[in-house]
This record gives structure tokens, sequence and C-alpha cells, in this order.
């Protein structure tokens, strides 16, 4: 087998990745018009960082949500997240060059604290932790649809109007709920509809934002 092995450089790797992907997008006819130059760059990491074409089916936008964030990350947002993997999946540096921060509350004693006395999930709690930090806001959810039913319920009841949700839990109990929930509340969102996602596609998503701020 090793004689069937093509050797890239390092630095070259990604590149070539994503070439292919590029190119076996186009050959399932999903380069037209399908996305805006800023989407497709997010539905591609996201295939890059899986393996897994779908994204390019089920990933759903809402209007001008990628412009949004875009704005919002150079204006020095926040991103929140339910899980530690995710936060350390996204690129600090690169987001506190802008000003931001990366914000996950499950290690806080007072979280686990507060989800025991009211019986809910610290993916809960962490998302009003999240509510409360001043100035621009991106919640980046992974892994808990609880997660992101709070959140709705944050929106609804005024409580924080975030400048982007990217909703993205993977799994099967209140999962498709919760996401169709997001796509429905009227705040700039990014959502892997159905069961798919998970913390490294949350990850992803806020990279391939951050990677095309200036």
């Amino acid at each position: 087998m090793l004689e069937e092995i093509k050797y890239v450089k390092p630095d070259e790797i990604e590149a070539r990745s994503m070439s292919i992907i590029t190119g076996e997008l186009e050959n399932m006819g999903l380069m037209d018009d399908s996305w805006t130059e800023e989407e497709f760059l997010v539905v591609r990491r996201c295939i890059h960082t899986s393996a897994d074409f779908d994204y390019a089916k089920n990933l759903y936008f809402s209007e001008d949500a990628v412009r949004i964030a875009l704005e919002a990350i150079k204006g020095g947002a926040s991103v929140i997240t339910d899980t530690k993997m995710a936060a350390a999946g996204i690129n600090k540096k690169r987001l506190g060059a802008f000003g931001g921060q990366v914000c996950s509350f499950m290690d806080d004693p007072k979280v686990a604290e507060i989800a025991r006395e009211r019986q809910i999930t610290r993916s809960a709690v962490c998302m009003e932790q999240g509510a409360r930090i001043p100035g621009r806001k991106i919640f980046a959810v992974g892994n808990a649809p609880t997660a992101l039913i709070r959140l709705y319920e944050l929106i609804k009841e005024g409580d924080v109007r975030p400048d982007l949700i990217i909703g993205v839990p993977v799994g099967f109990v209140n999962v498709v709920e919760s996401k169709e929930l997001i796509c429905s509340c009227g705040v700039p969102c990014i959502v892997a509809r159905g069961r798919k996602g998970g913390s490294n596609i949350a990850a992803a998503i806020c990279n391939a934002l951050i990677y095309q701020c200036k």
C-alpha cells in the first residue's frame, strides 16, 4: 500500500484537502449559486473537519448571518460555547486579535451547583452565564440541545440578543427540535439541521468565520 501513498508537504495538506472538497462538490452539482462565497467557506471547513459531505445539504444560514458574524468578530465579540471541546478547538489567538475571547463555564463550580439545585443541565446554566457577558456575543452550541432551548427562552424573555447563534448539537433527544427553535427565533444563526453536528463542527464554524476576518 505504501506505493499508493501520495506524499504532500505539511503546509500543503489543508490546501490540497480544500481543493478535493471543492472538486467533489462540483461533481455533486452543488457549486452553482448554492451559497455566497462567505457561506461556502463555512460549509467547506465543516466538511474538512468531518469528511462528511452531508454538511453541504444540512447547513442552514439565516439571511446575512455570515456578514453579521464577521462584523461582530471584528467588533470584539465573545464566543460562548457549551463544551470545553468546542472552546479548545477555536483559534483564540486569531479571535483575540480583534479583542474577542472564548468563554466556557462548564468547569465553574457555581454552574454545577445551580444545575443541581434547579435540576437542569450545566449547559443550560452556561447559556445564562454567557448572556450576562457584556458586549457583542456569539453562542456556539455543539453538544447540548438543552443549551439551545434555554438560549431560545432567554431570547424570548428579552434577557439576551446574540449577534449569532451557531446551533449544531449532535444526537437524538430534542436535537432536531431545538435546532428548529433557533431557526425560528429571529436571531442570525447557522444551524446544522437534523441530527448531525458536534463540538468539532461548532469550532470549525467559528474558525471559518474568524479566518475570514481581516
